[in-house]
């Protein structure tokens, strides 16, 4: 009899529906090629040459989709979370495609029209086949179908921040059966194990304290027999986090407390994103710029621009630019006064160009020298990140990413003095909401909020 060998599933066995929606972006975009050859060649017949290039544009494609995990389980997520990951993915495939056009030569064999429009089609093509299946699985989610069952398991009130969202857990594919407090008692363990059975949950959630190490250990060991899969929400409230995600690090795992969230792709996408949009808007405004220049040199002394040290990313410093709105004066080593109403040393322009933002249209050379983003925290002078960052709770978190010409703040009508503790507080906590919640779609969001409400505002 011969031993028993280790079985290893493939990966289509271990990832069926991964591998099957793999499987159908490849042929969505072989069908996008094909569609492309038409409309540039009118020909449904594609030559070899095209036809190799078809098959290496969606294997590329496809492998890049792979490693940035977006054909695993969206269950739990947002759909323009994922869209953005894809999207990503559609850019590293580009830059992988273009170096390999330049290494072997071979771009001038293709039609420049045909490549565009094949990536166009099959793009659009790939983006309605998620949304499609994003919105056939809520269907059959907010219907009762397509569910994951879970259990809850709380402690001093740990899992108060679950129970508002509990309403909006059946569109993500899940759905609490019941809550369970813990008890500290061995008798507890078997009436845990009573209520997965009699409830059939897929999932047991335990909500406890980052002190409870203990209990959860005890916990997994009287659900040994189970199947249901175990996660761990802990009780993190009392921690103003920047961002929480899974690490691992020699083998271990870190729960990341305070990281910056807009590292790897994200901070590609953001840079792209700061270079087209900074340099459309910079040539749109030009203009205005001149003219704006040239009525600060009339009516008034002293130079157009003002620069000012500002704290950037990580803590390091840049001189942030704009159109100087106040009369040149000096003052204390370290002290910055800020603006008020009836400031005696805002000029009469300057008043307007505060009140309308105009002032800060200078900063877009920052944007496009990478030192700022279009949208960020607002950058706060060197002296009152001083005053501020022991008075306010996770101040300095701000700087964790770029500093933006406007913000989620901002737009919330979080803008102009500071006269206090408490709206300092505020801005804050838009901030690091912002921070932790960036996505590609929330800038655009908070840009179009910006140019929909308007530039004016009540600003001294």
């Amino acid at each position: 009899m011969k031993p028993q060998t280790h079985y290893n599933p493939t990966i289509a066995e271990r990832y069926p529906l991964a591998f099957l929606a793999g499987l159908v972006d490849f042929l969505l975009i072989v069908a996008g090629s094909y569609v492309a050859h038409w409309l540039r060649f009118s020909d449904w017949f594609m030559l070899d040459h095209y036809l190799v290039a078809t098959l290496v544009v969606a294997l590329v494609l496809v492998v890049c989709q792979m490693m940035l995990g977006t054909y695993l389980s969206w269950r739990g997520r947002h759909l323009l979370g994922q869209l953005g990951r894809m999207f990503v993915g559609w850019l590293l495939a580009l830059a992988v495609l273009a170096s390999i056009a330049v290494l072997l030569k071979v771009a001038e064999d293709y039609s420049r029209i045909w490549l565009v429009s094949t990536l166009a089609v099959a793009l659009a093509f790939v983006t309605a086949f998620r949304v499609s299946v994003f919105l056939f699985l809520r269907h059959l989610r907010l219907h009762g179908h397509n569910l994951k069952h879970a259990l809850v398991v709380e402690m001093s009130g740990a899992a108060e921040p679950l129970r508002p969202v509990l309403d909006d857990l059946p569109e993500q594919g899940y759905r609490v059966s019941c809550f369970v407090r813990f008890r500290a008692d061995p008798t507890w363990y078997e009436e845990l194990c009573d209520k997965v059975r009699e409830y059939g949950v897929h999932e047991v959630w335990l909500c406890l304290p980052l002190n409870q190490g203990e209990a959860i250990k005890n916990i997994m060991y009287a659900l040994r027999h189970e199947t249901v899969d175990v996660r761990y929400l802990p009780d993190l409230g009392d921690l103003p986090l920047l961002n929480h995600r899974i690490s691992n690090i020699g083998g271990l795992y870190a729960l990341d407390i305070s990281r910056s969230p807009m590292e790897g792709p994200a901070r590609v996408v953001k840079r792209l994103e700061d270079l087209i949009l900074g340099t459309i808007f910079s040539i749109l405004i030009l203009p205005v710029c001149l003219v704006i220049a040239i009525a600060i040199k009339l009516t008034s002394k002293g130079p157009v621009i003002f620069k000012q040290y500002r704290m950037g990313i990580n803590g390091r410093r840049f001189k942030v630019y704009k159109f100087r709105s106040m009369e040149v004066h000096e003052e204390s080593s370290g002290q910055v006064t800020q603006a008020h109403f009836g400031d005696p040393r805002i000029t009469k322009l300057g008043a307007f160009l505060r009140r309308s933002s105009l002032d800060e249209l200078p900063q877009f050379y920052n944007v496009l020298q990478g030192r700022m983003s279009i949208v960020g925290p607002r950058p706060h002078a060197l002296a009152h990140n001083e005053y501020y960052k022991d008075l306010v709770e996770s101040y300095m978190q701000r700087h964790k990413v770029k500093p933006g010409i406007t913000g989620w703040a901002q737009v919330n009508g979080l803008r102009g003095e500071t006269d206090t503790v408490e709206k300092m507080e505020r801005r804050v906590q838009y901030d690091l909401w912002y921070i932790d919640n960036w996505s590609l779609a929330l800038d655009l969001k908070i840009i179009a909020l910006t140019v929909w409400k308007g530039f004016f505002n009540e600003q001294p």
